[in-house]
């Protein structure tokens, strides 16, 4: 499988790339948001003309009266900045509408990650509400968390 955004192209991470994910996750500034997963299984790398930049992943409720997907994703820090998450998470969300049928998709970053908020607005999410106390930062203190929701008929 493989998504394809306009710079980006999406696909399950391949064995031996775990190395430089980890790698990305443990940056200064994607840790401040991101905590080393305990494995990549079902994520998705994210790849910028075949290097690996960084990774994306969703959840999916299946159940018919509250279907939804939700969607995560961190990016090596030398690539903010540049447009390639709002790529990414736009062709995600795109595949999740039109292959898995879903109406409506979610993301809840830091409440005080502007820059990801941003980025999230271009693709066509909008604030839903302020989730208090909802994440531990790596210091121990909780941090409040942004809902955000998409329709499909938003999707820009």
């Amino acid at each position: 499988m493989e998504i394809h955004g306009d710079r980006v192209v999406l696909r399950p991470v391949a064995d031996g790339e775990g190395a430089e994910l980890d790698r990305i996750v443990r940056e200064p500034e994607v840790a401040k948001w991101w905590a080393p997963p305990a494995g990549y299984e079902g994520m998705l790398a994210v790849l910028l003309d075949g290097e690996v930049i960084g990774a994306v992943q969703f959840a999916e409720e299946t159940h018919p009266e509250f279907r939804r997907a939700g969607i995560d994703i961190f990016l090596t820090a030398r690539r903010h900045g540049e447009g390639l998450g709002t790529d990414a998470v736009r062709a995600l969300a795109r595949w999740l509408v039109r292959e898995r049928g879903h109406h409506r998709l979610t993301i809840d970053p830091a409440a005080a990650n502007t820059a990801a908020i941003r980025s999230y607005g271009k693709v066509g999410f909008k604030p839903v509400g302020i989730m208090r106390q909802y994440g531990l930062d790596r210091a121990g203190v909780w941090q409040d968390g942004l809902l955000m929701d998409l329709l499909a008929d938003e999707l820009t």
